[in-house]
């Protein structure tokens, strides 16, 4: 994927450089961010890989729960 230095990535966003690097460094701390370093400039580059990860766990227990709850409509509907 493309990499951006820290500046360009600040560039369009309404906080201090500052205040980016901290959302980058937690962004690279979950591992969606990958960082590099060349002399004073740190590139960074999306990885999404984690963010998949996620919703495919999330997705196994979305259809889990929507199951239960189709069979729950079901008993609830057959009731008096």
């Amino acid at each position: 994927s493309e990499s951006l230095s820290v500046s360009e990535l600040a560039a369009p966003l309404d906080m201090p450089l500052p205040a980016a690097m901290k959302h980058l460094a937690v962004l690279s701390d979950a591992g969606l961010v990958k960082r590099h370093k060349s002399g004073r400039i740190v590139s960074c580059a999306l990885d999404a890989t984690p963010m998949q990860q996620a919703n495919e766990w999330l997705e196994r227990y979305r259809r889990f729960w929507s199951a239960n709850f189709d069979r729950l409509a079901a008993h609830l509907e057959r009731l008096p």
